[in-house]
């Protein structure tokens, strides 16, 4: 009977496979136990009541540091595992730049030869997730269950320039965050203080808003500064609107003490290398001890992205208000347009009645705006070229848009600012910190500022933030220049700013074309206006003053590919090249398809890698429109409301700060929803709409379930 014959053969090698494979575990040393994993004495009583007790002590928040956590030769070998076979992709958003592996959560995925290399690193990955060691936690943090199913970890570089700004990690069932830092353990290479890279906690203060509720809103600066060290943990509960964090910046070292000796200074920035294994530990999941069902969406919605668009935004400096250009006719802004003539009266009427019918600058307008703006931009011819261009793009760049003269003092105001260590008390710190953080000043227009004519003592910031930029002139040149009616053009508002190295961002934010923050002084009747179902876009222009060098990028070898893996040796062994951020950028929500990495699993595009709208048109995401700082330059933009914006963290290697002042005017009658205005004047109009938060905590951003791809020889 053939059949029975070869189910017989199949039986036996069957068994002989098993009898090899007992034959192999026979042979092989027993797995280590668990405890003999982490440092002798952790799961002692003493030890876990002294970790409990430091814990519940902790300010600003609770947090634990336990300075060595893992056997040292087991961390020394997963160090030299990961060095030698793991590959890393460059990752930067508006919240973070690092440098980050795969999953470690699916290294059991692996093919059995690729997990012969990482036998440590997946040793220490079931020691994270033990029993012992989750019960540890729970009972140090007081924090309940923690899953042993779902892990969630990664691996971080951070070289110098790498950062990753203000968070609170709260996304979905994450219950614990930690950090276990794997930087160097060798003599005379340990992580100094001065490098940076240290994690840093903010404070909060409890806060009533109008209603009545109770929130928590982030002090601009951190209270607690917890360096690297190899094998220590950090760790903290993950709470709402109180967890809030951030990755100091890792600093390139200064250029003055190596000098010419360009070797010294590249094997200074390779000894910076901040590695750690960061993740998460979870709520229990569905047939876990200590599983509570409905909790897991319980707490999606107390997530970050609905405390950034929630109760706490009335907290939020700048605050965003709007002026009417039609009331500064009654603040005497008239008296600037004519100069006491006739003819400047009759302007005068024309600009109070909002009846733009010229399409061209009389001469007592451009008698006011010679005084600011360099007469090639106010040139019929040029206004023409300007106004085809933006209709094509949508934007504008425009280089030397100052006049010279008055360029030239507004220069030197910068530069005699920029050497004061402490800032003048005119200009306010942006807060929170998990939005932004600049410096500010808002437009305050006046009578008596607006009469003064230019001279060599003219506060020259204080004339282009509230006399120029509000003025009706201006907004009828900018209407010109962007092939706008002037009656298109409802209202502003104008901020100059100061971002400061080593300290200053704006995160990425959207508007609601709908409306919430106050526009002062609009029209009576308004609320009458027709509407339509199209939302309105609005007009931003950035008058970029930053007076330093340094800030256009080399261009990159024709080979190069950001999202190209590398090593943690790799990463710092090319001459590094200094990014000092700063860039404004215009970001597509729209998710595109294309993206993929070599060595990660994806599903669709990755947020964490910019695209360049030109590279694939198709899929209408990535970058729409980017500049760089520089001095006496004037960007323009038609921003539709899911367009984002942001302002890349300025590194502390920038030879300078960047100054600008930004304008935003709302836009009406292109054919969009008109807004609905109170009878008392007021508007309202939400601002600072924040894009959804990723898993952004150094960046770890994998989908949960997906498979590790690959490693490196």
């Amino acid at each position: 009977m053939p059949g029975i014959k070869r189910k017989l053969s199949i039986e036996n090698v069957n068994g002989q496979v098993e009898a090899i494979n007992a034959k192999k575990r026979a042979l092989s040393p027993p797995a280590p136990s668990i405890e003999s994993r982490f440092k002798s004495g952790l799961f002692s009583p003493p030890t876990i009541q002294h970790y409990t007790k430091a814990y519940a002590s902790s300010q600003p928040y609770h947090h634990g540091v336990i300075p060595s956590l893992i056997s040292s030769d087991l961390l020394r070998n997963v160090r030299s595992e990961i060095t030698t076979h793991l590959s890393f992709t460059p990752k930067e958003t508006d919240i973070y730049k690092i440098h980050q592996s795969g999953d470690l959560a699916n290294l059991s995925g692996l093919d059995s030869s690729s997990l012969l290399k990482l036998p440590s690193l997946l040793s220490l990955r079931d020691a994270l997730y033990s029993p012992q060691f989750r019960d540890f936690l729970s009972h140090v943090t007081g924090c309940g269950a923690l899953s042993g199913q779902k892990t969630d970890m990664a691996i971080n570089v951070y070289t110098p320039g790498s950062y990753l700004l203000c968070h609170d990690d709260v996304i979905g069932s994450r219950r614990v965050s930690y950090i276990l830092y794997l930087t160097d353990p060798d003599e005379g290479r340990e992580w100094q203080t001065e490098w940076g890279g240290a994690l840093r906690l903010y404070p909060t203060k409890e806060k009533t808003t109008k209603s009545g509720d109770k929130t928590q809103v982030p002090s601009p600066d951190f209270s607690v500064s917890i360096p690297p060290s190899f094998g220590q943990l950090s760790f903290f509960e993950v709470r709402p609107g109180e967890s809030f964090h951030d990755v100091e910046e890792v600093y390139y070292p200064d250029s003055q003490i190596w000098g010419e000796d360009t070797k010294q200074w590249e094997d200074d920035v390779k000894k910076r290398t901040r590695m750690a294994i960061s993740g998460w530990f979870h709520i229990p999941q569905k047939g876990e001890e200590g599983y509570e069902e409905g909790l897991e969406q319980k707490l999606k919605e107390m997530s970050s992205l609905n405390q950034l668009e929630g109760r706490a935004d009335e907290f939020d400096e700048p605050k965003n208000i709007f002026t009417s250009y039609e009331i500064l006719q009654s603040r005497g802004s008239r008296s600037v347009v004519g100069n006491g003539t006739s003819e400047g009266k009759d302007k005068e009427n024309m600009v109070e009645n909002g009846d733009y019918q010229n399409d061209i600058l009389t001469e007592p307008e451009l008698d006011f705006l010679l005084q600011y703006l360099s007469p090639s931009y106010l040139a019929p011819d040029m206004i023409e070229q300007l106004a085809t261009s933006f209709s094509e793009n949508s934007f504008l760049q425009l280089e030397q848009v100052l006049k010279p003269e008055f360029a030239s003092l507004l220069k030197s105001h910068i530069e005699t600012e920029e050497k004061h260590k402490t800032s003048d008390p005119s200009w306010v710190t942006a807060a929170p910190p998990h939005k932004h953080r600049y410096l500010f000043q808002s437009s305050t227009p006046s009578t008596s500022s607006n009469t003064k004519r230019v001279s060599s003592k003219t506060d020259p910031l204080d004339a282009l933030l509230n006399t120029l930029l509000p003025s009706p002139l201006f907004r009828k040149w900018l209407a010109l220049a962007t092939s706008l009616s002037p009656s298109n053009l409802i209202s502003h508002n104008t901020i100059a700013r100061r971002f400061r190295r080593g300290l200053d961002y704006a995160l990425a934010s959207s508007y609601d074309p709908e409306g919430t923050n106050p526009i002062i002084g609009t029209r009576a009747g308004a609320e009458a206006e027709g509407e339509t179902e199209e939302p309105q876009p609005r007009l931003e222009f950035t008058l970029s003053l930053t007076p330093s060098p340094g800030w256009e990028p080399p261009d990159p070898p024709a080979s190069s590919n950001p999202s190209t893996p590398t090593t943690p040796a790799t990463a710092t062994s090319a001459a590094p090249r200094i990014e000092p951020g700063g860039t404004t950028i215009y970001l597509s929500t729209t998710p595109s398809s294309s993206s993929s990495h070599p060595q990660l699993p994806t599903t669709g595009s990755d947020p964490a890698i910019y695209q360049s709208r030109g590279d694939n048109d198709d899929d209408g995401g990535g970058i729409l429109f980017a500049s760089t700082p520089a001095w006496n330059r004037m960007s323009i933009v038609l921003r539709d409301a899911g367009v984002l914006r942001f302002v890349k963290f300025v590194s502390r290697a920038a030879q300078g700060d960047v100054w600008d002042v930004l304008g935003e005017v709302r836009v009406e009658g292109l054919g969009g929803e008109e807004s609905e205005r109170d009878e008392d004047g007021e508007e309202e109009e939400e601002d600072e709409g924040e894009e959804e938060e990723e898993d952004e905590d150094e960046g770890n951003g994998e989908e949960d379930g997906e498979e590790w791809q690959g490693i490196d020889d």
